[in-house]
């Protein structure tokens, strides 16, 4: 399609959809795992004319100015096609969630009860920049018997397109319909919208991006959405805690990969023990490249910049951190309720009553105790690729595997019953 992409053009897609998912809702888990495994081998072998059309989209992007941090989340390497391929694998190795029985009995009147999951049927996912998402979405969508409509971002066109037609390919070869993965066109933000409105078409929609995209879907939407969030994760480094441990933490939470929402976005330290921590982790940060907004109790180091409340609510996505020292435990759990965004928080410490509290009080999709941030995450948690981190608190929450991905019906079967 063109720029010329009207609302109907997208019904279409979504119309092709519900028939495959049809299709692919009845397919044995032996035909969806083939399928996944195809997809995987196609990958790999494709991966000089993905790699080329990446390379297309990561060039525009650097001549246009974008930041790197966005550039990185753009760019396809061998090692990330590989753990494209890999992640596919991971998903057909796990169970399939369809037809799995959620609760059930017999009632007292004899009457057989079962609750099942089921697929959605037809999924929107709207995201931005990462062409890993495209496969990552696919083969979720596919295990758990659901057709996928992906509208990426523009950034990202060449990429995706070379993607979707190497899994459309490979999941016909198997026999399993190709619109069970289809790319809604990025020419225009018009796509987006013609989305938004395919109630009855689309059974549910999944933004993945940033916060200004999530607001968007979420207040746009007539298709009922699951709200994917932005990550300012915080790590709390309380009194009792290892400072040799904590150290480790607060910089693998910051500087493993800077471009991920479970990446931290601010520190927090415990007075008591500021005296000996700050020292270090200030030399530790900025040996590393990040820059530190911190409150006045950083900022007597050198080239700390001063922090604004701004600051403590920013996803920055890059080496920046915003940094403050607490009083005690109150303290930290209202900095954390004030500017959190409920995605994932952690406490370093050895005091279990703190770590109590702490995961208690936080209201979070992911609270953390000696552990960083960075685990959450579909894969680290064995769920396979991940199709995003909810931080809403309707159907799903946290790292969605297989079985967000489903929904789920009663079936009830009787020996002639009548009420």
């Amino acid at each position: 399609m063109t720029s010329g992409t009207t609302d109907q053009d997208v019904v279409d897609l979504a119309v092709r959809a519900r028939e495959a998912a049809r299709v692919l809702a009845i397919a044995t888990r032996a035909q969806k795992d083939a399928a996944l495994e195809a997809m995987a081998d196609a990958l790999l072998a494709g991966a000089p004319a993905l790699l080329g059309a990446n390379a297309d989209d990561v060039a525009r992007a650097e001549q246009g100015g974008t930041p790197p941090n966005v550039v990185d989340r753009l760019r396809l390497t061998d090692d990330r096609l590989a753990g494209m391929a890999q992640g596919l694998r991971d998903v057909a190795g796990l169970p399939d969630p369809v037809g799995e029985v959620v609760r059930g009995g017999t009632l007292a009147n004899g009457l057989e009860l079962r609750q099942v999951r089921v697929p959605f049927g037809v999924v929107g996912m709207i995201y931005e920049a990462r062409p890993n998402v495209t496969a990552d979405a696919a083969g979720i969508c596919l295990k758990s018997g659901n057709a996928v409509l992906l509208r990426g971002s523009s950034s990202a066109a060449a990429s995706n397109a070379a993607i979707v037609e190497v899994l459309r390919e490979a999941a016909a070869t198997t026999g399993l319909p190709a619109d069970v993965v289809q790319l809604v066109p990025s020419d225009s933000r018009d796509t987006v919208k013609a989305l938004m409105r395919a109630r009855g078409h689309v059974d549910v929609l999944i933004p993945r991006g940033g916060a200004g995209l999530i607001r968007s879907v979420v207040a746009e939407s007539t298709v009922p959405v699951i709200e994917t969030g932005v990550g300012n994760c915080h790590v709390y480094v309380d009194r009792g805690a290892d400072l040799d441990r904590a150290l480790d933490i607060v910089l693998n939470s910051k500087t493993h990969r800077t471009s991920v929402c479970n990446s931290a976005e601010s520190l927090l330290v415990h007075a008591d023990v500021a005296e000996v921590f700050l020292p270090r982790v200030v030399a530790a940060l900025q040996e590393a490249g990040v820059t530190i907004h911190g409150d006045a109790a950083f900022t007597a180091y050198n080239g700390v910049v001063a922090a604004t409340d701004e600051d403590f609510a920013t996803e920055y996505l890059s080496l920046d951190v915003s940094a403050a020292v607490v009083p005690d435990l109150d303290a930290a759990l209202a900095h954390v309720r004030r500017f959190s965004s409920g995605h994932s928080d952690a406490i370093v410490t050895e005091d279990q009553r703190a770590a109590r509290r702490f995961v208690a009080e936080v209201d979070s999709a992911a609270v953390l105790v000696n552990a960083s941030t960075r685990f959450t995450d579909g894969g680290e948690f064995g769920f396979g690729a991940e199709i995003g981190i909810s931080t809403q608190k309707l159907h799903a929450r946290g790292p969605m595997g297989l079985p967000e991905m489903t929904s789920t019906k009663y079936v009830v079967t009787g020996d002639g019953h009548v009420r």
